[in-house]
């Protein structure tokens, strides 16, 4: 009995273990791929786009607080591979650890779900663990770097807006698609799949043209946003965006295409804006059209129950009850005998 207690206490821990280790190895990856479009910002480098806050925060949400050491580890690794570790370091860890904990924890406050199949959890995510939580990591990073000296106080709003802005277009943009992903996935018809080339093709088309074109085209990509939200919902709306801030960023590194003869702030405004607008619609309107949905298929199925009650009634049988109770109309009154009898045929 001792050994099965001690078999039973050891495969919690082990899988917490396994899965923490997982977590800081997915995070360091995302952090490796974030830092390919880093940018410097009054001498601090900054990611208009930092993928591990998404990672984070979606671990978090599928796996719950127990895999926060994976996090802290995979942020450690991050910070190491750019720099020689310090006593700073410790405390860059802690708030990259505490934001998406502190994501997590409102998020399940307020009842967040998964699937994301109502506005509200699309709304939460976005104004509480993007908007809301990531205050305390951008806070916590810049104004170390004010405190050590290596920043001066008249640069920190700039650097900290930044920051900040990288931080939660993470969250938006990297977790609500790994969320959908660990999903079981749904079977497609295939007019599906066909319209599904045809939206990828489409965007492989004009995303790159709305970029790289000197004219300011970027308003091209919400339309496609839009197509994919409207017929393929979280799924299809998040790709598109992740791409298209992706190829965005990219291109604003080399102050090209869309970015032409613009000065730096000039550029991390234009990039920031056009991220932020790309994520939320594709986030909000996709959450709205799942909750409709959703709300449609409630109404049809009583509809459908509806209906087969009315058949029962027309049929002269009783009326069957809440599924599973057995329940039928109550008796009534035989007026011809002054007894009590069924409906029945």
């Amino acid at each position: 009995m001792a050994d099965v207690l001690v078999t039973r206490q050891f495969r919690p821990s082990t899988e917490a273990a396994l899965l923490s280790l997982a977590v800081a190895v997915c995070y360091y990856a995302a952090g490796r791929l974030g830092l390919l479009g880093r940018l410097v910002v009054e001498g601090v480098v900054v990611t208009p786009i930092w993928p591990p806050t998404g990672v984070a925060v979606a671990a978090l949400l599928l796996f719950g607080a127990r895999v926060w050491p994976g996090i802290a580890l995979g942020s450690f690794l991050v910070i190491v591979s750019l720099t020689t570790p310090g006593l700073t370091t410790l405390v860059t860890v802690v708030s990259n650890t505490a934001a998406p904990l502190c994501a997590f924890l409102l998020l399940r406050r307020v009842g967040f779900r998964l699937d994301m199949a109502r506005l509200r959890d699309g709304l939460s995510l976005v104004f509480l663990g993007g908007f809301g939580a990531m205050l305390i990591s951008s806070t916590a990073g810049v104004g170390l770097h004010v405190a050590t000296g290596s920043l001066d106080k008249r640069e920190f709003w700039s650097v900290w807006l930044a920051w900040w802005a990288g931080d939660t277009m993470g969250v938006l943009l990297v977790a609500p698609l790994l969320l959908v992903l660990a999903r079981p996935a749904g079977r497609l018809r295939m007019r599906r799949w066909k319209e599904a080339v045809a939206l990828g093709l489409a965007t492989l088309v004009l995303v790159p043209l709305a970029v790289f074109s000197p004219m300011s085209l970027l308003f091209l990509v919400f339309p496609l946003l839009i197509w994919a939200a409207l017929r393929f919902q979280l799924v299809g709306s998040m790709l598109c965006a992740l791409f298209a801030s992706v190829l965005t960023t990219a291109e604003s590194a080399s102050g090209q295409g869309a970015f032409l003869h613009l000065s730096d702030v000039e550029i991390m405004v234009k990039l920031q804006a056009f991220n932020g607008s790309a994520a939320l619609t594709a986030l909000l309107l996709a959450s709205v059209i799942t909750e409709q949905r959703a709300i449609r298929r409630s109404v049809r199925r009583a509809c459908e129950e509806l209906a087969e009650v009315l058949e029962h009634l027309a049929a002269g049988d009783p009326s069957p009850g809440p599924p599973g109770t057995g329940i039928s109309d109550p008796p009534t009154d035989d007026f011809t005998t002054g007894r009590r009898r069924p409906l029945t045929p």
